[in-house]
């Protein structure tokens, strides 16, 4: 019988130490079942399941490991283990595997303690923990305020009990520490999107353009309601919209350039964006705003499709109508399929991401549908919602490091 060992290896971090302990085994030609490294803050742990051969004692191979790694001033442990045990193992491979993404402005213990707490609750096995944000300057940890972004990634593997129960678990989790947990299975789509596509008014940019539309028509507080009832889903879009745009009738069109002008992007969207691009992804506005704002915004941030709504100019005052078909929920729906198919990708490459009701259908069909900072309803029933942190944090759940971003 083979012997089969886990060498566990721990010390401080350099060059080297990797090699020495495979070039021991090499030279009594010893397989490496698997093997796993990490290192942090300069503390190395490597991990090296080995198989000697029969023509081979075990003996020798740990005596000659132990005596070079002391040479390097590291520490060493075998671990005998059963061929039971290893063709046990090796059996876990084909359960399914999944992805939770923790995101917050600082995390902190309490934080992955209960997030694996309802995992082990599942009966899910953590596989892997790492770290995709960059590290944090102590003066940002400190600083009062702090408008960081940090996250975990959980490599999580197994049946589970209830998924859906899973997934509601870690909901609630959310809302209880103020922190944005997503819930993914991990397949090849996940790492392969290819597609994004943004609603614009309380998305990529601050605020709802009609409501400021309103304010300068002396509608307002009108207008802004009905916004609200409508991204809530406590109206029809289409009729709310045509109402809402018969209000700002008479309005003088150089307004919208004023408008325009004091637009905000969102937290993290211009940085999203350009790591998008410099990525190769196609990246679209879907707007149930007007195509005036959305051609600016997507000019400035180098979009490269936009859909939204004509407002119509007559004598150089809005008229009160849209031209053509309203960009509603359906119609977002509709575009996305259109350019996955002009992408030649499929739907499970593509990302959707918005706040409002009339969002919800995109993001239902999206390989990847996010909530981002959105009313109840929507957040409840996206796939993923973010609520805590920037823009940008939609890289980290497609599985994109900061170090791999531009």
């Amino acid at each position: 019988m083979k012997d089969i060992l886990l060498i566990n290896v721990s010390g401080d971090d350099r060059p080297g130490i990797t090699t020495a302990v495979t070039a021991v085994l090499a030279q009594y030609d010893v397989n490496i079942l698997d093997v796993g490294q990490s290192v942090i803050h300069d503390n190395l742990s490597l991990g090296i399941l080995a198989q000697i051969p029969q023509s081979h004692e075990a003996a020798p191979v740990l005596k000659d490991v132990l005596f070079r790694l002391h040479e390097l001033d590291v520490q060493v442990r075998f671990e005998p283990v059963s061929e039971d045990s290893y063709e046990k193992w090796v059996g876990q491979q084909g359960k399914p595997q999944h992805i939770v993404t923790l995101l917050a402005r600082l995390i902190t213990a309490e934080h992955i303690a209960k997030v694996t707490e309802v995992t082990a609750a599942e009966g899910l096995n953590v596989d892997h923990i790492s770290r995709l944000s960059g590290r944090i300057p102590l003066d940002q940890l400190n600083k009062p305020g702090n408008t960081g972004k940090a996250c975990v990634e959980f490599s999580v593997r197994g049946e589970g009990l209830n998924i859906g129960d899973y997934r509601k678990s870690l909901l609630e989790l959310s809302s209880q520490m103020n922190v944005d947990i997503a819930y993914q299975e991990d397949s090849v789509y996940r790492r392969h999107r290819r597609l994004v596509l943004f609603d614009m008014d309380s998305t990529l940019i601050e605020g709802e353009v009609i409501d400021e539309l309103a304010l300068e028509a002396g509608v307002g507080e009108a207008v802004a309601a009905i916004t609200a009832r409508a991204m809530a889903g406590a109206i029809d879009f289409q009729s709310s919209f045509r109402q809402r745009v018969a209000m700002l009738k008479g309005l003088d069109a150089s307004v919208l350039d004023k408008v325009a002008e004091r637009l905000t992007l969102t937290e993290g969207a211009e940085y999203l964006v350009d790591t998008l691009k410099a990525l190769g992804y196609k990246t679209a506005i879907l707007s149930g705003g007007f195509t005036f704002f959305g051609e600016r915004i997507r000019d400035r941030l180098g979009i490269d499709y936009m859909y939204a709504n004509n407002l119509e100019i007559v004598n150089g005052v809005v008229s009160g109508e849209v031209r053509g078909e309203i960009v509603d929920g359906q119609r977002k729906a509709e575009i996305l399929v259109e350019l996955a198919a002009k992408e030649n990708i499929k739907l499970e490459q593509t990302v959707a991401v918005g706040d409002g009701a009339n969002d919800l259908p995109m993001l239902s069909i999206a390989g990847l549908g996010i909530a981002y900072r959105a009313k109840p309803l929507v957040r409840a029933s996206a796939k993923q919602a973010i609520s805590n942190i920037g823009l940008d944090g939609i890289l980290y759940l497609m599985g994109i490091r900061d170090r791999d971003a531009w």
